[in-house]
């Protein structure tokens, strides 16, 4: 930074001092050296003249000496007038001068990025802070933005340390949760190149090209990560991240087959199996193969069916028991009851939450008398308890009960 400014003040002394040169040198009163050239001529003319007539060649010489004396008085111009252009041409140059230097720096505040130097700098200088405060375990989290500002301090690091794999490796990783693809896979490769055989550089390496959007990472993912099978075929993190590639390339029988597998090697009541599980059902429904569905029959008391309004609406939701976000929901104009629907996969709530991937649920049926999705002091609506879910089953709620 200090460089940079030096070299400005250095171009703008030398284009002050180019300025203030030229425009000493054309303020100066030419007209002395004018005058000197005349008289020099006048005395030379003067001698050829005294020669011409020793040899006998010219005639006249008075007339042509007062000639030669009236050109010279018609050279010479008055002093006054040649003094005042002078003494005002060289004030005119500190203004130019001022109007130089702010243009300069003008032009490099506007254009010279001084602000992210700044920046830059500030960044440069809380870096051993951060970094010592991401390493800590009992440290504070650091939020997005101090992870942007260690990312560039990293960086800038690196620059100076080109050959710390650990280093590239944390860059990577930041990349990846900081959802900066091309970052992370370029920090990766510089990992690899210092460390080719390091199997967890490798996985990390797959997982971003697995994550990229670019179909052509995607191919690169699944081959090296069918080669890293071959080696540790009971990996989970590599069966994880085939399932997924398979899934992102819409091949989702393979992706089945992975997930499968991993379920052998999980136990059975963890949540990685439920998330596995859940993932198996959603390939099968988007393959096609889903068959799981809920039945329902509902029934409505005749207290609540006499105060029924020709525009109500039947609201349907669906939850697990424990959470009251719904895994399916479902809306229909009213008609006549017993009303008997089903309900399957493509009413889910959020694609992530499947019904046929639940293992229990609870219905509740609520008849809104205006339409409001929001429950109304008034209306009816009939709930079961939590019940166990076999995948495919019939279920009966009763409209009996009133909001509050």
């Amino acid at each position: 930074m200090s460089a940079l400014w030096l070299s400005i003040c250095i171009l703008l002394l030398a284009a002050c001092a180019l300025i203030l040169t030229s425009g000493w040198r054309s303020g100066k009163d030419t007209s002395n050296q004018r005058d000197q050239l005349n008289k020099t001529f006048y005395r030379q003319r003067l001698n050829e003249l005294d020669d011409d007539e020793e040899q006998g060649v010219v005639a006249g010489k008075q007339e042509m000496i007062a000639e030669l004396q009236q050109t010279l008085l018609t050279d010479i111009p008055e002093q006054q007038p040649a003094q005042q252009v002078r003494t005002s041409g060289r004030w005119v140059l500190w203004p130019g001068l001022v109007v130089l230097v702010l243009v300069t720096l003008g032009m490099y505040l506007k254009t010279g990025g001084l602000l992210q130097v700044m920046q830059w700098t500030q960044i440069r200088d809380e870096y051993p802070a951060l970094r010592q405060r991401l390493m800590d375990p009992q440290g504070k989290n650091l939020n997005m933005q101090e992870l942007a500002d260690f990312e560039v301090g990293l960086r800038t690091s690196l620059l100076s340390d080109p050959d710390n794999i650990n280093d590239w490796a944390m860059l990577g990783r930041l990349g990846m949760v900081l959802n900066n693809v091309p970052l992370s896979s370029q920090a990766f490769q510089r990992a690899l190149k210092l460390s080719p055989d390091n199997s967890d550089l490798k996985l990390d390496y797959a997982e971003v090209l697995v994550r990229s959007p670019d179909p052509q990472d995607n191919r690169q993912a699944e081959v090296m990560l069918g080669d890293m099978l071959r080696t540790a075929p009971q990996n989970l993190r590599i069966l994880s991240l085939l399932a997924a590639v398979s899934f992102t390339e819409q091949n989702y029988d393979k992706a089945i087959s992975y997930w499968q597998k991993m379920l052998t090697l999980l136990p059975a009541d963890s949540k990685e199996a439920d998330a596995v599980r859940k993932g198996i059902e959603q390939a099968r429904t988007n393959a096609g193969q889903q068959t799981s569905s809920l039945t329902l029959q509902v029934a409505i008391t005749p207290q609540a069916e006499k105060m029924l309004t020709p525009d109500g609406i039947l609201y349907i939701s669906v939850t697990d028991g424990v959470s009251p976000v719904p895994v399916a929901v479902k809306r229909l104009p009213l008609s006549h009851f017993p009303l008997t629907l089903t309900l399957d996969d493509s009413n889910a709530m959020m694609p992530e939450r499947l019904l046929s991937a639940q293992h229990t649920l609870q219905v509740r049926v609520r008849i809104s008398r205006n339409g409001s999705a929001n429950p109304q002091p008034g209306d009816w609506y009939g709930q079961t308890g939590k019940i166990h879910y076999t995948g495919k089953q019939t279920v009966a709620v009763d409209i009996n009960q009133q909001q509050p």
